[in-house]
């Protein structure tokens, strides 16, 4: 942890940010599973249920008043926001491997930093635009494919939610500004839940005990994952934080593979070495732009 603790604020939203990808792979590996077996917006409904049921005790050990967000609008507007980008993605979800899902999702950090340069006014230096352009570049290699040929609406339905996720992400980073993780967490999980409600009815069926458990264990994943974004959307510039979501991929095709069988093409290969490259490059670059001079104050 020392090593962790001597890393730039850079260096260590870098690493939130990559640990939230490996958990996500792990979510969306889930949630592809489950929506094989049920309605996906009732999967998409109890997925977040589910996130908000496993954050209860830290919210009666604290104390409700301890996740009281400073203004209410906010916390609507993004769930709003996110329970529309969610309502593409969980309706195509079952329809197209995990490689393609998550290269897909790729385009978000794009739409990303460009709202982050005309919405926040953050600064995006010429690195993190090389870099997510790179890995971008992967990305058409991975999906072009598929675009062109039996790819179809499903591509597409996912396509459209990648600039609804990037609007999310950006109220988020907004939030952090003066609510902690904790509550942003918390308040999306009510949120997305009562939003996506009337949608999961018409489709209901009652889970199994067995299916109960993998929601669970999906709401910790999400609940964990969004933690860990959200902070390193805390401690640095958002656009910061995006060339290291395209090693996504690379969890993606592994776990594709071991739990549905799913062998990546050579374009999802090649792609993922591109992609591989561009975030190990600003990775490095990130972690050491802003590290601290040890002989400062000698």
């Amino acid at each position: 942890m020392s090593y962790f603790h001597s890393l730039s604020p850079a260096g260590r939203a870098i690493f939130w940010a990559v640990s939230s990808g490996i958990l996500f792979a792990l979510l969306n590996t889930l949630m592809r599973a489950m929506t094989l077996q049920m309605d996906p917006f009732q999967t998409q409904f109890l997925r977040y249920l589910a996130g908000l049921l496993v954050m209860m005790p830290l919210v009666a050990r604290a104390g409700w008043s301890a996740y009281r967000p400073k203004g209410m609008g906010g916390q609507l507007w993004r769930g709003a926001v996110h329970t529309g980008g969610l309502l593409f993605w969980f309706a195509a979800l079952p329809h197209l491997p995990i490689a393609d899902t998550t290269a897909i999702g790729f385009t978000t950090p794009i739409f990303i930093m460009i709202g982050a340069a005309l919405v926040l006014r953050e600064p995006v230096v010429p690195a993190r635009w090389i870099a997510a352009l790179l890995g971008f570049a992967g990305v058409l290699i991975v999906v072009y494919p598929k675009l062109a040929g039996t790819g179809g609406i499903w591509s597409v339905a996912m396509l459209v939610s990648s600039p609804l996720f990037a609007a999310s992400f950006l109220i988020t980073k907004a939030l952090t500004r003066r609510d902690t993780p904790g509550v942003i967490v918390v308040w999306q999980s009510i949120t997305v839940s009562l939003f996506t409600l009337p949608f999961a009815l018409p489709g209901w069926q009652w889970p199994t005990p067995g299916q109960w458990l993998l929601f669970g264990l999906c709401g910790l994943l999400g609940s964990t994952g969004h933690w860990c974004l959200t902070n390193a959307y805390r401690l640095a510039d958002i656009s910061a934080t995006q060339g290291v979501r395209f090693l996504d991929l690379i969890w993606a095709t592994l776990l594709g593979l071991l739990v549905f069988g799913d062998s990546p093409s050579a374009s999802t290969l090649v792609g993922g070495v591109v992609i591989l490259l561009a975030t190990l490059w600003i990775a490095r670059r990130e972690a050491g732009a802003s590290r601290p001079d040890p002989r400062a104050g000698d």
